[in-house]
């Protein structure tokens, strides 16, 4: 029961709004009710709240911005804010503006540091979630700037030395260059951010820092800032510091009323201390910068660091050595997958999170693929750490709780508990035997009753579900999730509980059966076998999630018609500039949907996988990452967090499937090797790869001949399995040595 369903509070709600000409909110919010399915949670309370923050911001946004655009602004806003961009989004009945053009950042860390700086393209750095940032500038005595935020010629990568991992934006203007570099590393064991400033001009003038209430969201406010005594420290609201390599030469403050502080730097008096009531201190540190010289200052900013005991040295090398390596000769895909490992890394401190600002929290459903991937990655004790933090979240009834209405949570437990029990040839205790018979029995007792003609019947209740597929109802994507839990339990008590392993394998057959029944019926009302996203909807881009059924869970067959014909439908109708169009909710590209499809395309040996992954690659940013939607005609991220883990987990499973990946009781190998890889002579490799199977080491050697020779090592849990080489455009291969030589099929054009 809502609040909105306390009966004095409809009555006051009503009233006032008629008294003061409003119309009727209680009315207003039953009628949006009516266009989703009947449900017992019209919404998660935690994504509600989520939104009611996220456009907070975007009305003070509106209150700040758009009357002040001579100050210097991010790079979202300094784009989208200019009517001659193609990122202009006009404002006039907006009443929140939130950044909907380049919603683009990567994250900087520390292994297991949960602290999170955040770099936007232009290298504006924030150090703190939802805190201020730091911008770099150069200003020549001329009065030449060089401001990042509106700069045309900036490049960005993302690059590691050793046990820094670092973020380079270099940008030019004119004679001015400037370049940023940074990185989060260990101070005393303690976690520090660096921002290493590096200028050169061929006029004399001066390196700004300039301390921003803003960041890549909008307004994040300052109140009150302190110059240290000699000159070499920032005290930010009483709280934080940020300390300069050397004194600041010159240093300006200004507040809201004055504007920004930018407008100030060639005056010659000098603030050390600024208040601003309404929280929008600006500041500038000065250091000179002479002809022809390159000048170097660097800015460090202690984090918050909860921890008695100091971080370990060389985090980043020990990780190096423990995790699966990638060897291929395309520079981009083997650059987006150590990126993608990064990403892995900083974002699974102890929960895993699927991004460093706006996702900043947990869901299961995100979870279950980012710790597959961190699995299938060798980064096992990441995962099993991830994994321990699961059980607190199970309420008395069994339910796997992270928002509300999210039905699948359950299925995607089970399912990744069984993944990591098989791949590490563990057993489950005593204490996650409980676990998991609590989990799915919910799925049990969640279900709807079969005694009924309609096409719902025996499925899961309406739920919000994933929040791309639509509004409330009768999701497929929960009901496979629940037949895979179901089935994943059945076998993880196998060996101690036969009862309850008959108890999951009928739940699971009834469930299939009820979703079979439901399908059918979907196909006499589309005229077509393709799976729409519930049975009360036509086909549409929500269809994305019946895909489950074949990756990951593989309940149907590679070549099941159903399946076909929704990948068909997906194909033809909700794909734009070749990857996966969700015109529900997220109106953007998607990374981590399109290599969905991309996975069922792989494991139906179809050859269209590789021009999807072609394009997620092109979609990434130049520091290697994606944001959660990207848009169609700016290539800037519109929707979620702009650096979304998700969408990195999918990259290292879906080049992982591509070298090796388990069928049933088959491991294929090499089935989604690109063509074009073995038109050099550099070997190929991938591992070492925990598999259900036991940990593999996978080889290529090309040959000039045309016959490329695939090896293999195991270290097998059990007997060695069934393995088929089916290198496309080759003839596949049922060795029974750890290496065979593979010959062209003349029938089967190469990718």
């Amino acid at each position: 029961m809502t609040w909105l369903n306390w009966l004095p509070w409809r009555y006051v709600l009503r009233y006032m709004a008629q008294k003061h000409g409003f119309l009727d909110p209680v009315a207003l919010l039953s009628r949006l009710h009516r266009f989703a399915q009947p449900s017992e949670v019209a919404e998660p309370i935690e994504l509600l709240r989520a939104g009611v923050v996220f456009h907070a911001r975007g009305l003070i946004n509106s209150r700040v911005i758009q009357h002040n655009l001579d100050w210097v602004w991010p790079y979202w806003i300094e784009r989208q804010f200019n009517p001659r961009d193609p990122s202009f989004i006009p404002r006039a009945f907006s009443i929140t503006h939130i950044n909907l053009s380049h919603r683009n950042w990567t994250a900087i860390g520390y292994p297991d540091c949960p602290e999170l700086p955040i770099v936007d393209p232009r290298g504006l750095l924030t150090p703190f979630l939802d805190g201020w940032s730091l911008d770099i500038w150069l200003i020549s005595d001329d009065g030449n700037c060089l401001i990042p935020s509106r700069a045309t010629d900036s490049q960005q990568h993302q690059q590691q030395d050793g046990d820094t991992l670092y973020i380079d934006t270099i940008t030019k203007h004119e004679n001015l260059q400037l370049r940023t570099r940074a990185s989060v590393t260990l101070r005393n064991g303690k976690p520090v951010c660096r921002l290493r400033i590096l200028a050169s001009a061929d006029r004399s003038g001066w390196i700004v820092a300039s301390l921003r209430p803003q960041n890549p969201e909008g307004i994040s406010f300052i109140h009150q800032l302190t110059l240290g005594p000699a000159g070499d420290f920032w005290l930010v609201d009483q709280t934080r510091k940020v300390e300069f390599s050397e004194p600041a030469s010159r240093h300006h403050i200004s507040n809201y009323r004055n504007g920004d502080v930018y407008i100030h730097l060639l005056d010659r008096k000098q603030q050390i201390q600024g208040i601003c009531d309404v929280g929008m201190v600006t500041a500038a540190a000065m250091f000179p910068l002479t002809a022809d010289e390159q000048k170097e200052v660097t800015l460090t900013v202690p984090l918050d660091d909860e921890r008695t005991e100091p971080l370990p040295a060389e985090a980043w090398p020990i990780i190096d050595k423990k995790r699966c390596r990638l060897e291929c000769p395309d520079r981009q895909y083997q650059s987006l997958y150590d990126a993608a490992i990064t990403s892995l890394v900083l974002h699974s401190p102890g929960d895993v999170f699927p991004g460093p600002y706006t996702y900043r929290r947990f869901w299961f459903r995100d979870a279950a693929f980012i710790i597959h991937a961190l699995l299938c990655a060798g980064l096992t004790d990441r995962a099993e750490r991830a994994l321990e933090k699961f059980p607190p979240r199970q309420s008395r009834n069994g339910f796997f709780l992270s928002q509300d209405g999210e039905w699948d949570s359950n299925g995607e437990v089970l399912w990744i508990l069984k993944r990591y029990f098989d791949m590490t040839n563990t057993a489950p205790s005593a204490r996650w035997l409980k676990v998991i018979r609590n989990g799915a029995r919910w799925i049990m007792q969640k279900r709807l009753t079969d005694n009924s003609d309609s096409a719902h019947a025996g499925l899961l209740p309406a739920g919000f579900s994933a929040e791309h597929l639509g509004p409330n109802d009768y999701y497929y994507w929960d009901d496979f999730w629940s037949v895979a839990g179901l089935r994943a339990a059945a076998r993880m008590v196998g060996h101690t509980d036969p009862r309850s392993v008959r108890e999951f394998s009928d739940a699971a057959d009834s469930l299939s059966t009820a979703i079979d029944r439901s399908l059918s019926l979907c196909e006499q009302q589309l005229q077509r076998p393709a799976m729409p996203a519930s049975p009360y909807r036509r086909m549409d881009a929500g269809a994305i999630g019946s895909l489950v059924a074949s990756y990951p869970t593989q309940q149907v067959t590679a070549h099941d018609y159903r399946l076909q014909d929704s990948l068909e439908f997906l194909l033809r109708n909700c794909f734009v500039n070749g990857a996966f169009y969700q015109d529900m909710i997220h109106s953007g590209l998607n990374a981590y949907l399109t290599l969905h499809v991309a996975q069922v395309l792989l494991r139906a040996g179809d050859p269209r996988y590789l021009a999807l992954m072609d394009t997620v690659a092109s979609m990434a940013s130049s520091t290697g990452q994606w944001p959660e939607a990207i848009h169609p005609l700016t290539g800037g991220g519109c929707m979620g967090d702009g650096h979304h883990v998700w969408a990195s987990a999918e990259w290292v499973l879906m080049l992982r499937n591509c070298f090796l990946r388990e069928e049933g009781e088959q491991l294929i190998l090499c089935s989604g090797i690109p063509g074009r890889w073995l038109d050099q002579e550099a070997p190929i490799h991938f591992g070492p790869a925990p598999t259900t199977f036991g940990t593999v080491n996978v080889s290529i050697k090309p040959d000039p001949t045309g016959q490329p020779l695939i090896e293999w090592q195991g270290i097998w849990h059990h007997q060695p399995p069934d393995i088929v080489v089916a290198l496309p455009g080759y003839h596949a291969v049922n060795p029974d040595a750890g290496q065979c030589a593979v010959r062209p099929d003349r029938r089967r054009a190469t990718s």
